[in-house]
């Protein structure tokens, strides 16, 4: 069997692609299915059996790829389309898996081209046109619902990653057999290429650091690994940092991740708050690092400030047997719930609340990381997931 997968993303590593499409092909390699996916020429090729990866010329002169809906991408997306169809053309596909905005133009080729689609749905795209402040347009955000409608009813299987999205599809679609909840919930090490290695073909000055930083020895770590944009809630977690050194004069803020000048920003109000001696910031590092920082945690956190997508950092959490604080919002109580996690308001002085009895109170921690583990292994452990798949590959084959 043959599948092409398209995936309009920067791809990188687990943490800057759609994860959903690495894992994917992953387990369809291991049932012999050949896959050819399609993405941009930014970012950097990750090495799976079986799975060919073919880019778009890079046009590195434009920038780089940034998060939510952009002109960059639209202009990227064209040639996207025309190597689609190049491709479709050259080979006969079994299936085709469309990520995010994919859909909008593979349900007009599947009828002349007859393959089998998957829709992988992360986002609800006309809800990204004003989440990230795009266009207020009123007729655009209206045929951007129509073509997701579309691409909803017309795909063969549906695949959606948090509850909250599962139930928006499953108010538009008719036929909900052939929709699955698919959470991102696997978190295997990364195997890059050893030419892309070597040469660093991403061409980007923000290649992740390799190498550890010093961290100061007796101090008890309180770790955050992801991206520094708003929506994280950084801005809270350095707010409350600065109640919880007055408290516990021993524990350090390790941020993990971000650009340049996201770094520079919170640096400032490190400073500004007095706690920038107790704060280090390593900027964006290898997976490999950064789940070495998070092992070191006394601590891990998700201070999120709005959202309903689960951050894919919460399933890798739960199975850690490290306390968790994470704000009190849709996007995390999806997954997760008092039994598990430190749940606070995403202000200043709950979170500090919430991490100095994560830093503290021995016996609630106890209780909470042996139901975290129990939560991750019953609901979404491989065997789930890979169950979870299985029915998916059934509902193309």
């Amino acid at each position: 069997m043959k599948a092409l997968v398209i995936a309009p993303q920067p791809f990188f590593s687990p943490r800057g692609t759609p994860l959903s499409v690495y894992y994917r092909t992953l387990v369809s390699a291991e049932k012999n299915i050949n896959i050819d996916l399609l993405t941009y020429g930014e970012g950097t090729d990750i090495d799976i059996p079986n799975v060919r990866i073919i880019r778009i010329p890079r046009f590195s002169f434009l920038g780089n790829v940034k998060i939510g809906p952009s002109y960059l991408k639209l202009f990227l997306d064209g040639f996207i389309i025309l190597w689609t169809i190049y491709l479709l053309i050259r080979n006969r596909y079994h299936f085709v898996h469309a990520h995010e905005e994919a859909i909008f133009f593979l349900v007009f080729l599947k009828p002349i081209f007859r393959f089998k689609l998957i829709y992988d749905m992360h986002s609800s795209l006309p809800q990204q046109l004003t989440n990230f402040q795009f266009s207020k347009s009123v007729f655009l955000i209206r045929m951007f619902k129509k073509l997701e409608d579309k691409g909803l009813h017309d795909a063969d299987a549906i695949i959606t990653i948090c509850p909250d999205l599962a139930d928006y599809v499953n108010g538009i679609v008719r036929d909900k057999e052939k929709h699955l909840l698919i959470e991102n919930s696997i978190f295997d090490p990364v195997k890059l290429k050893r030419d892309d290695r070597k040469t660093g073909r991403d061409g980007q000055d923000k290649q992740p650091c390799m190498q550890p930083v010093a961290i100061p020895k007796g101090k008890r770590l309180i770790v955050y690994a992801g991206t520094l944009e708003p929506y994280q809630g950084i801005d809270i977690l350095i707010n409350a940092f600065k109640l919880v050194i007055e408290e516990i004069p021993s524990a350090y803020l390790l941020i993990v991740g971000g650009s340049k000048d996201q770094v520079e920003l919170f640096s400032r109000l490190a400073e500004e708050q007095g706690v920038d001696r107790y704060t280090m910031f390593t900027g964006r590092v290898s997976q490999s690092l950064a789940k070495h920082y998070c092992s070191l945690a006394s601590v891990q956190m998700s201070p999120r400030s709005n959202g309903t997508n689960t951050p894919l950092k919460i399933y890798e959490q739960l199975a850690s047997r490290v306390p968790v604080v994470a704000t009190n919002i849709y996007s995390h109580t999806q997954v997760l719930n008092s039994d598990v996690a430190f749940l606070v308001s995403p202000e200043p002085v709950d979170m500090a609340k919430g991490i100095s009895a994560a830093l503290q109170d021995w016996d609630r921690v106890k209780k909470m990381v042996t139901n975290a583990e129990r939560l991750y292994r019953d609901n979404y452990s491989r065997p789930i997931y890979e169950n979870k798949m299985q029915k998916i590959l059934k509902l193309v084959e």
